[in-house]
């Protein structure tokens, strides 16, 4: 039976309670015998994924008929070692990791990042993560590479929620509830188990668009 493997960041890491990432949520959507392998990592960019020495592992499992799930871009627009440019290095970074898949018979997937909550005014969001879905959405048209329009799905999603519940999908934590945030702490890009949850559900409709894809998800799985 065919695996999952996702690469990614902390919005797609199992993480740690109260965090979650969707990946985490993925295992209960797939069909009976197919396993998820989730090595997604807080912090990592498309680059320091592969630098690190991330993907070694990843790449010495991927077998035929696997899926490999890609999402990056939080981190590739920070101004540190972890950056690259939308306009060369990034795609590139995402068209290595589709030809190793491809090389061994796998299907990579492409995924847009998943929208960070950030309202202004009634009914509107600022749009984050610069020209990065851009470059995906892109570089999945050239290479043929299935696209899962994360960012896209997940806007839509708040807007239709509203600001306050919208607020109910990520880790908010008041003064004292965590011994880790003694201050509290209203995250705007980390997720809960819920909304991590909600948020595996909108990749998941994303996938079934994809014959290669839906034949490794149940049929009723609540998406």
């Amino acid at each position: 039976m065919p695996s999952i493997f996702l690469i990614g960041d902390s919005t797609v890491e199992d993480n740690q309670p109260p965090f979650r990432g969707w990946g985490w949520a993925l295992p209960r959507y797939v069909r009976e015998g197919v396993q998820v392998h989730n090595h997604a990592l807080s912090g990592r960019s498309s680059r320091s994924f592969r630098e690190e020495g991330l993907f070694e592992p990843v790449e010495k499992a991927l077998s035929a008929g696997d899926l490999l799930l890609i999402q990056f871009g939080h981190n590739d627009e920070k101004d540190d070692e972890r950056h690259t440019d939308p306009d060369s290095t990034f795609p590139e970074e995402l068209r290595r990791y589709c030809l190793s898949a491809l090389e061994r018979k796998a299907q990579p997937v492409l995924f847009t990042p998943v929208s960070r909550r950030f309202f202004v005014g009634q009914g509107s969001m600022l749009y984050t993560h610069g020209e990065y879905p851009r470059a995906i959405r892109k570089l999945a048209e050239e290479e043929g590479i299935p696209l899962c329009d994360l960012k896209k799905a997940s806007r839509e999603l708040y807007l239709s929620l509203g600001e306050e519940k919208t607020a109910e999908l990520f880790v908010r934590l008041k003064p004292g509830e965590h011994p880790d945030f003694p201050d509290g702490h209203d995250d705007k890009t980390h997720f809960n188990a819920y909304g991590a949850d909600q948020i595996c559900r909108l990749a998941v409709r994303e996938m079934r668009r994809y014959p290669v894809c839906a034949a490794l998800l149940k049929e009723d799985g609540g998406c």
